[in-house]
């Protein structure tokens, strides 16, 4: 059997990832001289909790090269045919490098490397679609396929509930973070070519709620799954209420602490994947 491994910014919930049997090898968050492993030593909600207490700013760090490969050689010895990793965007992280290096040196089962080139969800759905097909019995050719089918049709968009965070973490210009500050815009933000982008502002949260449950709405039809994020939101149910009375609602996703370091607390938005049909 094909057995799919990701990292832990794809936000998926444990028992999802359990359930088709997904490998996470964990990204690193550290607090001033303290590493944690993200979902190992430090769960989403005690994430949270530390950076609205710690006087340290969060930064985070790609596994290694021989994190990847441990468990690559793990997968081997417990009968794997082939292994695919699916990373973080390589625009975003040298997770995608450690892991191509890694693969590089298995030598006792083939392994493929793919970039997602998105971050949290967008990026979790890619890593479904492929670990669907490897239930079904697909070879690795054909579970790549189906990972590199679902990155072109995966997505996010999330409002933010500041841009301090994008901005401490050199993700956006100091000058946009200021303005956005200045006049209290919620800004919008997807992944586009692998890199954060704008897509749009609000003068209020109820606002940029509101923009978030009508572009859903336009997807329509054409969605095959979708997946609320949120990060430490004290609104995400009246916002999935909002949601679920223009298209379902499949996930609740926590944003965990490597997409959390830079978007920051009050995060919400939905990642969702298009049908084959659409584009």
């Amino acid at each position: 059997m094909i057995r799919v491994v990701t990292d832990s910014s794809c936000d998926l919930p444990a028992e999802v990832s359990a359930t088709h049997r997904i490998e996470i090898v964990p990204l690193s968050i550290r607090f001033g001289d303290r590493e944690y492993a993200d979902r190992i030593d430090l769960t989403p909600d005690e994430f949270w909790d530390k950076l609205k207490t710690s006087s340290d700013l969060p930064e985070t760090s790609a596994p290694s090269a021989g994190d990847f490969r441990e468990r690559f050689a793990s997968l081997a010895d417990e009968g794997a045919d082939g292994i695919l990793a699916i990373c973080l965007s390589s625009r975003l992280s040298a997770t995608y490098q450690a892991a191509v290096i890694a693969a590089e040196q298995t030598a006792t089962i083939p392994v493929k490397v793919v970039d997602s080139r998105n971050v949290s969800m967008a990026f979790g759905f890619q890593v479904l679609e492929a670990a669907r097909a490897a239930t079904r019995g697909d070879n690795l050719e054909q579970v790549e396929a189906a990972a590199l089918a679902a990155r072109d049709r995966a997505s996010f968009v999330a409002a933010l509930d500041t841009l301090e965070y994008l901005q401490r973490g050199g993700r956006i210009g100091t000058t946009q973070a200021f303005l956005g500050g200045l006049l209290n815009i919620k800004p919008l933000i997807t992944v586009e070519n692998g890199v954060v982008a704008a897509v749009g502002r609000a003068r209020t949260r109820t606002k940029a709620l509101a923009t978030l449950v009508e572009r859903a709405g336009q997807l329509g039809s054409r969605v095959e799954e979708v997946a609320i994020l949120t990060g430490d939101s004290p609104d995400v149910e009246a916002f999935r209420e909002q949601l679920s009375t223009v298209i379902p609602v499949h996930l609740i996703a926590n944003i965990g602490p490597i997409v959390g370091t830079h978007s920051g607390p009050g995060v919400l938005g939905i990642a969702y994947r298009l049908s084959s049909a659409s584009r």
